[in-house]
């Protein structure tokens, strides 16, 4: 057979269906728009030839290029240092916190591991910054090969483009997980027509029209098929066909195709292609000093060409990741080794350490302690960058060449530990295995247990986690006393606030008892411990004071702490019924976290946070969190129960939207284990029945949510089953769930405690005793940022004047409740109001309440206009809300006309609220 042709370079031939999507994201991104396209298909079927067709058609845009290497893999950011490479000048530009990130996970400085979601919102910023001047295209190739940090941070920026000018273009064989959801098109082969005329632009015209045929059929037109694989065929070979190629077999016959162009290199060429395929970086430098190590010249090695498969000039590319892929499967292991050795000896150690030890890792025959304990370092400067996957596959290189059983153990307790981080369970039960089964010592032993507990409060086990947790603090006593006491305040955290065991909550507050007192003065951890341990043994009024005390530490944790265990600290104050210092630490929480990208425990902060705002009464404000909420939730994949959505429908007073959703938490929860939950939907649906004026539904829920074994929302419950109880005459069960109050309220000499507890002694008291209770209830519930609660005592006093027969007094205390409910948004509790009015004589006319001013508005829309109004910055409420500032002023000129305002201080007169102290 003659020599094939090349085809035409730079030109496609069909894909008219492909052309026109691309040409629709060059569109947008000319006009300012931002865009998003995953082409995925088969190995050869010119997925790449069409990103050549997208940078060709982007005259006018700066193009970005970068591409998934397989052997890079494990490399944390290595994708994504390619992309933004050319972008590193505009890195200063960018605020402190992603600033930092980005020097970080690039090895420009040296900082704790930033948070993906922080790396994300830095990425996301430094493309928009750099499309202000220019519409800026990104074109990823092989994206099936990217590492997990590049992938996860990609896929983040992809979902928060918006109002840039930035496209992101991805050509994949596989969508991975970070990719599945973004818009997508499938490229297959070409249509017969189109395959015909690529076949005819490499073959000699006297090929008979049946073996095209078979070819066409054969290849499905998959293009590199049909450029490749005639190669080297004599007109008999290709009349015998392809043998029925399957799909799957396709990749492996087009390997094979190179492979036999390979075979037919000499011997220096062949050892050449074969160092370029194992050197991801395309570097000539490094590759020509690996090959001088291995007797390859350059005069040798190209003297004769390599067939197109391998080009050397700025960068060391091969003509298509199938040859590399070829070219390195198919080497004998002992000289895949030895080329490893060579690029390992040309690699600087000061500024390449960690590629340097993947290479020596690779080239070793056996355990080898040295390179072993170099992959651990490897493993520490990953951690630093925050790669969690390469921090794992560090350690787990590094625990497969360890011979000594006691650093064995050591190393794979800290693989199972960075694997469960980066999110593979199996892996990490697989390595602690190891640990287990190699472990010399007990504290090795202690650690491993530590992990498998972690792997049991991850995996949803919330009845397994606490005595896994519990052991593992007693053991690690000895060992660490702050590991210990760190693990026995996750214990108690994971009991009480998840797993609601009364059971396992005993035996943890009584081991917490047991511990020796920490010389010096106590911290706020030590405090902690102290306080929720006697919540559970002695009761609050010993409590109390103890977490009191813990205050002013818990507002000053650090970053370390909160992240680590602050959510039980902040899950455990409430007990104190100090509003104004529990709300200033759930904030501070909040933002720490938020500020650190921390999104999993962002949730977490953020439910409480929104919890306590819906109670302060800005409604608004909770709609924004709950908003936030489900934003993170979506961006981790971490599904989170309504809690702020149910908590504001129900003081809202909307029926069919409360009862809906308490109906599917409970039946979403119970079924997990998640009791608290489970009490949260309860207690919403008392208020949501309270609101409604039946009094019958609200004491059975109030009574479900306030007999279970948890700390706090059964206390919050017992003030809905106390009214709902009084008003169906059962006295007794009202003054159960009073006694029990008492008990909780009275130790808190807050205006928060004492208001509530006057107001709910008021509905049991006669006479006097009764007014002189609603009066101190009005007066101390005042002094709050509690209006909701605040308005509910004038409506409990005014109830009790109009049943005095004192009707005018009363219509003045219910006109005072109407007023601030329809203000707040408490649908319910106003017409609850106006039908006692109207019982009382006076004629009120229906009012709107402040939600509905906002209804036009999105969920997103409304959360960037409530942080507009408390005085945040575009680009504050796009790090807020992982949108770039440009996002944030598109959708803010959107808020204005739907609204009808013109500033963001006319957005404030529209969005009231009484100020929340903090």
């Amino acid at each position: 057979m003659r020599q094939t042709r090349s085809a035409p370079a730079g030109r496609l031939i069909g894909r008219q269906a492909e052309r026109a999507a691309l040409d629709r994201v060059i569109k947008a991104l000319r006009s300012g728009e931002s865009r998003v396209l995953v082409l995925h298909g088969v190995a050869g079927v010119g997925k790449s030839a069409l990103l050549e067709y997208a940078q060709r058609t982007a005259t006018n845009a700066r193009v970005l290029r970068a591409a998934g290497v397989e052997s890079e893999m494990e490399l944390a950011y290595a994708t994504l240092h390619q992309l933004c490479a050319p972008l590193l000048d505009r890195v200063p530009h960018l605020p402190d916190l992603q600033r930092e990130a980005l020097e970080t996970i690039f090895g420009m400085r040296s900082a704790p591991p930033p948070e993906r979601f922080l790396v994300g919102l830095a990425v996301l910023n430094l493309l928009a910054d750099a499309s202000e001047h220019r519409p800026l295209l990104c074109l990823l190739d092989d994206a099936q090969w990217m590492d997990q940090a590049s992938a996860r941070v990609l896929g983040f920026v992809a979902r928060r483009l918006l109002a840039e000018s930035v496209a992101l273009v991805f050509s994949t064989r596989v969508r991975s997980r970070e990719l599945l959801d973004l818009p997508d098109l499938e490229v297959t082969g070409l249509r017969d027509a189109d395959a015909h005329a690529l076949l005819n632009s490499v073959t000699h015209s006297g090929l008979d029209q049946h073996i095209r045929n078979r070819i066409v059929a054969e290849t499905r037109g998959n293009p590199l098929a049909l450029l490749e694989l005639p190669r080297g065929l004599s007109r008999t070979q290709m009349a015998g066909g392809f043998g029925l190629l399957t799909a799957d077999a396709l990749p492996r016959r087009i390997e094979e195709s190179f492979l036999t162009r390979v075979d037919g290199l000499p011997e220096q060429t062949r050892r050449l292609l074969l160092i370029a395929a194992a050197e991801p970086l395309g570097d000539p430098v490094l590759v020509w000093r690996a090959a001088e190590r291995l007797g390859v010249t350059v005069a040798s090695a190209l003297a004769g060409g390599t067939d197109g498969l391998l080009t050397v000039a700025e960068r060391v590319t091969f003509r298509h990741p199938l040859v590399r892929s070829a070219v390195y499967q198919a080497a004998p292991v002992d000289e895949r080794r030895a080329v490893h050795l060579a690029l390992a000896e040309g690699t600087d150690a000061g500024t390449d350490p960690d590629r340097r030890a993947w290479h020596l890792a690779a080239a070793a025959g056996g355990p080898d302690e040295e390179i072993a304990a170099e992959l651990e370092r490897c493993a520490e400067r990953a951690q630093a960058r925050g790669g969690l996957a390469a921090t794992a596959a560090f350690l787990q290189r590094s625990v497969s060449l360890t011979t000594d059983p006691s650093r064995r153990a050591e190393r794979a307790v800290a693989a199972a530990a960075a694997t469960l981080h980066a999110g593979d369970l199996e892996g990490a039960r697989r390595y602690l295995s190891i640990a287990e089964r190699d472990a010399q010592s007990e504290f090795h032993r202690v650690r491993a247990h530590l992990v498998r507990s972690e792997i049991a409060f991850t995996t949803g086990m919330n009845h397994e986690a606490p005595p896994l947790l519990l052991a593992a603090a007693q053991r690690l006593e000895p060992f660490d006393v702050q590991l210990a006491r760190e693990t026995y305040l996750m214990a108690w955290g994971t009991t009480a606030l998840v797993a609601a065991d009364a059971d396992s909550l005993l035996a943890i507050s009584q081991a917490i008892r047991t511990l020796a007192p920490r010389p010096g003065p106590a911290d706020v951890l030590d405090l902690l411990l102290e306080g929720g341990a006697l919540l559970v043994t002695d009761g609050r009024a010993a409590a109390v004071p103890v977490l009191q005390r813990a205050l002013p530490g818990l507002l000053e944790l650090p970053a370390r702490d909160m992240l680590k265990w602050g959510w039980v600290a902040n899950g455990m104050i409430p007990a104190v019924w100090d509003f104004p210092a529990v709300y200033a630490s759930y904030r501070r929480a909040a933002a720490m976290v938020r500020a650190a990208g921390a999104l999993n425990e962002l949730l977490f902060c953020l439910t409480s946070l929104g919890i306590w705002t819906s109670w302060a009464g800005d409604f608004a404000a909770a709609d924004s969190i709950a908003a936030e909420i489900e934003t993170v939730a979506a961006i981790v994949g971490a599904p989170m129960a309504p809690h702020v959505r149910l908590r504001l429908a129900a003081l809202r007073g909307r029926r069919e939207e409360a009862t809906e959703l308490v109906r599917t938490t409970i039946a979403e929860l119970s079924a997990s284990g998640q009791l608290m939950g489970v009490t949260v939907a309860q207690w919403s649906a008392a208020v949501l029945h309270n609101s409604l004026g039946q009094y019958a539904e609200a004491a059975a829920a109030a009574r479900a949510s306030s007999e279970v074994a948890e700390l706090w929302v059964a206390i919050w419950a017992l003030p809905e089953l106390i009214e709902a109880a009084v008003r169906t005459g059962d006295r007794k069960a009202a003054r159960q769930a009073l006694d029990r109050l008492t008990d909780a309220a009275q130790p808190c000499d807050t205006d928060w405690a004492q208001g509530i507890l006057a107001r709910t002694r008021a509905l049991l008291a006669e006479g006097s005793t009764a007014e002189r209770l609603y009066r101190e209830a009005i007066e101390r519930l005042g002094r709050t940022p509690l209006r909701p609660e605040f308005a509910r005592a004038h409506l409990l006093y005014g109830e009790w004047l109009c049943h005095s027969q004192r009707t005018a007094e009363g219509r003045d205390q219910l006109q005072t409740a109407y007023e601030m409910f329809v203000a707040i948004g408490m649908e319910g509790f106003a017409e609850r109001t106006r039908r006692v009015l109207l019982n009382a004589g006076t004629a009120v006319r229906k009012q709107r309440t402040e939600a509905t001013s906002v209804d036009e508005l999105t969920p997103q829309e409304k959360q960037i206009a409530v942080l507009v109004r408390d005085g945040l910055s575009n680009p504050e409420v796009g790090a807020r809300l992982f949108l770039s500032p440009r996002t944030v002023e598109w959708h803010l000129r959107k808020i204005f006309a739907k609204l009808g305002v013109s500033s963001r201080r006319q957005l404030r007169d529209t969005l009231p609220r009484e100020a929340v102290n903090n």
